[in-house]
Order: C-alpha cells, then sequence, then structure tokens
C-alpha cells in the first residue's frame, strides 16, 4: 500500500555538476530554516573536507514539504571514488533526479549512476542544469542522455522520464527552455510529486529496515539509518538486529527520529515508507536489518564493488614521531581503521607482514587519502605508501583493474597527453573534436597506469583540463607501465634548515620547506631536475667571515618552496618513499633513512636486476 502524503528521491550525477547546489536551492525556496539561521551556500557539504575540495564525499538526508506531501531528498556524491556512498543509499529512493551540466553532458560517472539507478528501479527525473552559463548546449546535452538511456534501460519503460532544465545557483527550473523561470524551482518539486511513485508498504506487517547508513552521538551511541520496509516502528519497542553474517540480537529501540529540513526531529513512532533514524541499538553496522522480534527476516546486504587500490597505513617510525600527535601507538591506529569499516562501505582494511603496518583498500588514491585526512585532523600520526593496484589470479592468469578514463583538453595538449599515456599502457578508444579546440578523449588504461597521471596532467594541461575515471573491470595484466620518476632532494643529516643550506639546494632543484625547520637524515627536503635522487645539506651554514652580507644575499636568492597536498604527494612516491602524516605536518621521507643504508640497499638491488635479466 503506497503512502501517498510521502517521496523518496536521490540525486545523482558526474561530480560538479551541480547536485548540491540543486538541494540548497529546494531547502531555500521551502524555508527549511529556522528565522535565525543563516543557511549560507553549499548547505549539505558541512564536513569541512567537502568544503574545502568542492566535492560531496558522504552521501546525505534531508527533507522538504510541498503542497502537504513530504519529500525525502538523499544527496549522493559524484567522484567515482565514493560510489560506494550511492550504491549504499539507491535502495531507500524510489526516484532520481538525473543532474546533467548543459555544457558538458554526460560524463564517466553520469554514466554509472544511471545504471546504478536502473538497476534499482527508481524512476528518472532528468534535470540538465546550468542553462545560464552561455556555452550551453542543450539540444546536444539531450540526445548524449537520449543515447545513453537506450544503452543502459532494461525495458522501454524506462525511455519514458521528463526533461526538465535548471540554473541550480540561480534557484530555478522551467519545462521548456524558452520558459520565463517566475515559479522558481516549483516546476521540478510538481514533477517529483506528479512522476516519482509512492513508497510502498504496509505499516500493519511486522517490522523491517535495512541499515543503509550510520552516525554517532556522543551520548545517544551509534544512529542507524535506513527506509522502513514494512510495518511500523514505535518508541521502546523490541527489536531484532540481524547482522550479514546471520546472527541475531535482541534490542529496544530508545528513540526514533525523522528527516526535517536540516534537522532531526524525534517521534513517537514512523511507519513503512519513511526514512528514519534509530538508536539504542549497539554493534549495529551498514548491511544489517532490524526486524520485529516474532518475525526476524533479513532483507538482502547491500553490495558495493570491491576496491582496487591499495596502500600501506602504519604507525610513524621518524625520528619526530610523537611530537604532534595525540594517537601514534599500532593499537590506536588499528582501532580508528577499523571504526571507519562501519561506516565507510568501499574500504577494507587487512593485517601485512609488519604488525605495525595494515593494507587498506578502497576506490581509489582520493578515497583513502580522503580518510587519510581526516584522521589527521582527528589527531593521528601516521605513515602511508605509495597506492598500488590489487590484482586478482583468475584461471591461473594474473589480472588487473582497468579504468575507463575520460580527458577534456585542448589540441595543443593532445601530443603530449597521448604520448605520456601510451608509456602508462592507456588505449586511445574515442577522440571528439567540437570544432572549437577543444577535444573530448577516452581511453582504457590500467589503474596503476593511473597512478601519478593527475599531477602530470595538470602540470602538462596548466590547468585548462579535466580528468576522470571509472572503473571498468578486470582484464589480464599488461607489461611495464613507464610511469614518469620524479627524483629527490634528500637531506643528509639531522638539525634545523638554514638559508644558506637551501639556496644551494635550490640550484639542483625546488624545496619544500622554509628555513627553520626541523628535518632528519632521509627526509625529502625538495624535487630534483633529474629523475634521480640527491642528497643535500640543506642545515649547512655559510662560513661567516662578512657578517654584513652574509643574509641579505640569501634572502633575495631564496625562492618560496613548493607546498604539496597529500594527493600530490601520493601522486609523486615510489615505492621507496613514504608521506609521514601527522596533524600539523606532511613530510615525504625515503622508508631507509639512513644515507649509506639506503645507497648500499639500492646498489644490491640494482645488482639484483641485473641479475635476473
Amino acid at each position: 500500500m503506497p503512502t501517498t502524503n510521502l517521496r523518496n528521491i536521490t540525486i545523482i550525477a558526474h561530480v560538479d555538476h551541480g547536485k548540491t547546489t540543486l538541494v540548497d536551492a529546494l531547502l531555500k525556496q521551502n524555508n527549511a530554516f529556522g528565522e535565525r539561521e543563516e543557511p549560507g551556500e553549499l548547505i549539505m557539504d558541512s564536513n569541512p573536507l567537502e568544503k574545502e575540495k568542492g566535492i560531496t564525499i558522504l552521501a546525505k538526508n534531508t527533507s522538504i514539504r510541498y503542497k502537504d506531501v513530504k519529500v525525502n531528498i538523499i544527496d549522493t556524491p559524484g567522484h567515482a571514488d565514493f560510489s560506494g556512498e550511492v550504491e549504499r543509499v539507491m535502495n531507500m529512493a524510489d526516484g532520481c533526479i538525473l543532474l546533467v551540466d548543459a555544457v558538458d553532458g554526460p560524463m564517466p560517472q553520469t554514466r554509472y549512476v544511471l545504471q546504478q539507478a536502473i538497476n534499482y528501479g527508481l524512476t528518472p527525473i532528468v534535470v540538465i542544469n546550468k542553462i545560464d552559463r552561455p556555452q550551453r548546449r542543450p539540444k546536444d546535452v539531450l540526445n548524449q542522455i537520449d543515447d545513453l538511456f537506450l544503452e543502459l534501460a532494461t525495458d522501454d519503460s524506462q525511455l519514458e522520464y521528463p526533461v526538465l532544465y535548471a540554473s541550480a545557483r540561480d534557484g530555478y527550473a522551467v519545462l521548456n527552455i524558452d520558459d520565463y523561470p517566475d515559479d522558481g524551482i516549483s516546476p521540478l518539486l510538481d514533477v517529483i510529486l506528479d512522476r516519482v511513485p509512492a513508497p510502498i508498504g504496509s505499516a500493519s506487517e511486522p517490522f523491517q529496515l535495512l541499515v543503509t547508513a550510520l552516525d554517532h552521538d556522543d551520548y545517544a551511541g551509534p544512529i542507524a539509518i535506513g527506509k522502513i520496509t514494512r510495518g511500523t516502528i514505535s518508541q521502546k519497542s523490541k527489536a531484532s538486529l540481524i547482522s550479514t553474517d546471520g546472527s541475531i540480537s535482541n534490542h529496544t529501540i530508545e528513540n526514533t527520529f525523522i528527516f526535517d529540513g536540516m534537522r532531526k526531529t524525534k517521534v513517537s513512532n514512523a511507519s513503512a515508507g519513511e526514512i528514519v533514524a534509530i538508536t539504542g541499538l549497539e554493534n549495529v553496522h551498514i548491511g544489517d536489518t532490524i526486524a520485529d522480534p516474532t518475525d526476524p527476516e533479513p532483507l538482502p546486504p547491500i553490495h558495493v564493488d570491491e576496491p582496487t587500490v591499495k596502500m600501506t597505513f602504519g604507525v610513524n617510525t621518524s625520528p619526530l614521531m610523537g611530537k604532534d600527535g595525540d594517537y601514534h601507538t599500532t593499537r590506536e591506529l588499528y582501532k580508528r581503521l577499523n571504526e571507519e569499516l562501519r561506516t565507510n562501505v568501499g574500504l577494507r582494511v587487512s593485517p601485512t607482514d609488519n604488525t605495525d603496518e595494515f593494507n587498506v583498500s578502497g576506490r581509489g588514491e582520493l578515497h583513502l587519502s580522503i580518510l587519510a585526512e581526516t584522521m589527521r585532523r582527528e589527531g593521528y600520526e601516521f605513515e602511508v605508501s605509495q597506492a598500488k593496484p590489487i590484482f586478482k589470479i583468475v584461471g591461473g592468469e594474473t589480472q588487473e583493474p582497468f579504468e575507463n578514463l575520460h580527458i577534456e583538453t585542448r589540441e595543443s595538449h593532445y601530443g603530449v597527453l597521448t604520448e605520456n599515456l601510451n608509456r602508462r599502457l592507456a588505449v586511445l578508444e574515442d577522440v571528439i573534436n567540437d570544432g572549437s579546440g577543444s577535444l573530448r578523449l577516452r581511453f582504457l588504461i590500467p589503474t596503476r597506469g593511473l597512478i601519478g597521471f593527475r599531477s602530470f596532467f595538470q602540470n602538462a594541461t596548466r590547468g585548462d583540463g579535466i580528468m576522470s575515471s571509472t572503473f571498468s573491470g578486470y582484464q589480464n595484466k599488461k607489461g611495464k607501465v613507464g610511469r614518469s620518476t620524479q627524483g629527490f632532494l634528500v637531506a643528509s643529516q639531522a638539525g634545523m634548515s638554514v638559508a644558506f643550506g637551501l639556496t644551494n639546494s635550490q640550484e639542483r632543484g625546488k624545496t619544500m620547506i622554509d628555513p627553520g625547520k626541523q628535518v632528519y637524515e632521509g627526509m625529502i627536503v625538495g624535487l630534483h631536475t633529474r629523475p634521480t635522487d640527491l642528497v643535500v645539506n640543506v642545515c649547512k651554514e655559510k662560513k661567516l667571515t662578512n657578517m654584513r652580507s652574509s643574509t641579505a644575499d640569501i634572502v633575495t636568492k631564496l625562492i618560496k618552496p613548493v607546498e604539496l597536498s597529500l594527493e600530490e604527494s601520493l601522486d609523486i612516491i615510489s615505492e621507496e618513499e613514504l608521506i609521514e602524516i601527522t596533524p600539523k605536518h606532511l613530510r615525504l621521507r625515503k622508508r631507509i633513512l639512513p644515507t649509506t643504508e639506503r645507497l648500499r640497499y639500492e646498489k644490491n638491488a640494482s645488482k639484483s636486476s641485473i641479475a635476473i635479466k
């Protein structure tokens, strides 16, 4: 039996196509804030990292009321690395808004999220966004969307969808591109009420809910979030928690909340079709089923694609260990990583041969770097390694993950990009020239070929380009990837960096630290102009033969150091390097710190390589 005064929708799109801005527009028009609340911009991206990076990382719930109908809205990430967030919330929705940029058109993640929506049987509404941009091309974009539906649809009913044109930034949507936008976002809301079916479920049957998200409160403990499939849940009622391994435990529901605008509102009961947040359940995990204890029937678990990339998270072993962080022991690190598994469904953690290191696997470098940055801000100290692809053995053959790489750039960059990608074993599958000097390129590339490419791409295109990738599947492993090797300037001794030593080092490359920074032997202090490492002494003082000129000359020569983000650092390191992460510092270092020991190891490794050949 449908709940006629309720709709559950999710908003799906490629990254930066305007999902969160559209949710903001819906909330603002429907007065989802109190009189004293200042919503600001990108309301739903409340996580500091989301605000900094301009992307949605975590799926979030909110709601609005329109014409006596409550519309639950689920905002989802657009970046491929966080597609696990998309997959786990699809079952809470009955319809979806597919948002597509009026300039870019459908992009790689557009295909992925639409495929997921079709698999879950969601009723689609297409919104072509950013029609206020001068470069808009709505007709071409609509044709591309139609082609995408034709390719992905499994029956004819999925080819019937309404199309609206919108400017989420300006807060309006229209049914026809030439219509005057005098009704704000209301035309979209009318289509949602008309086309998206109300959730189906009987309130009289035994209660059942699949946990699709988790939150936490310092006082209430774990908060389980999901859509009620059937039945009614009441405060202080008994419930069975059915884990994904089949075990059953009994609990008492403490409180039930519904999403009301940007707030959670406590209710005495809630029925089938509603999205709720429940407290009172210990050891609850995403994918568990909460059910009536008289009929503890589990729901199908959430399917999430397996990780394709891994790196090690280990205890900080540098000489500066313990200077910054509140948490730096193996036990604390392991506890934090396991806590992450409760909510991060695309993540895996496993032991290594080193008891102080753990393999952490995810959907991409960004997925793992966001975790590292989050832990850093929480006060953790640790080290991470280079990201590596996850190989599989199938039928006696080694297989590796492949990505569909999409690039949009200028014609002038075509040669340098394709040359580099060829060395990375990429195969060019499609080229589209728009006739105005811009190219759209599509490659099939091994995941390991993409490691480190983002930094090269940004430098090669001078920021005038867009790249994105989606997982394609596993294929037989190809040959050796020809990655560009970055040489480093490596500190020869421990001490305090000084201007004279840094100035001398800058003759051989770009330094990464200022004067007055504590360094240690084996710490990376700069980027070498050549692909080999160079040991430098950044602590070397100038002999004081002329006090007046000893500092003046140096100050004029010293160049501002290079500042690398965590993602940029991950792109350039190799197996021989680690990144030391603390709340206050981000340091690159060699795995083997003592210079003589490291040179001896490299010499022996070179001999072994020659002998094998």
